[in-house]
């Protein structure tokens, strides 16, 4: 499988990282023309986008709740726990990258503590689907920087080597992401902006995952199979976790997640004993 996977090639270029401190800046500009750099107008001048995007995905809260989940690093990262065997260099991208993503979330939303919607508004005039947030830690949105984070350093390592195909592929991937990630209005647990600056961060997260990790060797026991069993463990616990959860939500996304980590752990057990004996 690595023949096809281009993580080591990657050089990301300026305009790479240009490209979403453009739109961080572009953002703030327009806040700041529109009088909206304070929590009341970050708020309120969201609120039309907030309730339009929340009220038009109304008619299928089970498939929205089901996709939001793809933000909730548990549920993206289990089905991916396969490339341990077969693109470790996949997994230190995504290591490094989620430290970076996690300093980030939780930076701006000490620092900024804007209310979610349902703190902000009349949360009985909107749906709320799962869990109703009303805390002070709506900006930016976890799940969209978490699921950027990892979309990113697939995205690129994966890509296809022509260049014909690239453009196409890259604005496939990313409205998938977007679609995902924007999930997080529908359920009522943020505002519009909370949700493209966490892609615009999870993004910047993922591609200073992939550079740490081309230019540093951080975590070169993920390649040394004797660590499998402490693997094993980590996806016993994870299991367990999951199964927690179906009992409590019982979402078709879990049951897809608990079978990835399952076959995961029967194929790296396989492996692992292969190799002792």
């Amino acid at each position: 499988m690595n023949k096809y996977i281009a993580t080591d090639a990657i050089q990301p270029r300026s305009f790479t990282f240009l490209l979403p401190f453009a739109l961080l800046l572009k953002i703030y500009f327009f806040l700041y023309l529109f009088d909206a750099l304070s929590i009341f107008g970050y708020v309120h001048i969201q609120k039309k986008w907030f309730y339009f995007i929340n009220h038009y995905v109304d008619q299928h809260p089970q498939l929205i709740f089901n996709l939001t989940q793809f933000g909730d690093a548990l549920i993206f990262l289990s089905f991916l726990t396969l490339l341990i065997m077969y693109a470790p260099k996949i997994w230190e991208s995504i290591l490094t990258g989620s430290l970076i993503s996690m300093a980030f979330a939780v930076l701006f939303k000490e620092a900024f503590a804007i209310p979610r919607p349902a703190r902000a508004f009349d949360y009985t005039t909107f749906n709320i689907i799962g869990e109703k947030l009303s805390g002070s830690t709506s900006f930016p949105s976890g799940h969209s920087i978490t699921l950027f984070t990892i979309l990113t350093i697939l995205m690129f390592a994966f890509a296809p080597k022509k260049r014909s195909y690239k453009i196409s592929y890259f604005i496939a991937m990313v409205s998938l992401g977007l679609l995902f990630a924007f999930t997080r209005v529908a359920v009522g647990a943020h505002y519009p902006l909370d949700v493209l600056v966490g892609c615009v961060l999870g993004y910047i997260s993922g591609l200073l995952g992939i550079c740490i990790t081309q230019k540093y060797n951080l975590w070169p026991w993920i390649h040394n199979r004797k660590y499998y069993p402490a693997f094993l463990v980590l996806f016993l616990s994870c299991s367990v976790v999951l199964l927690v959860r179906i009992f409590q939500e019982n979402l078709f996304i879990y049951y897809c997640a608990l079978l990835s980590l399952c076959y995961s752990s029967y194929k790296i057990a396989k492996a692992y004993v292969q190799k002792k004996s």
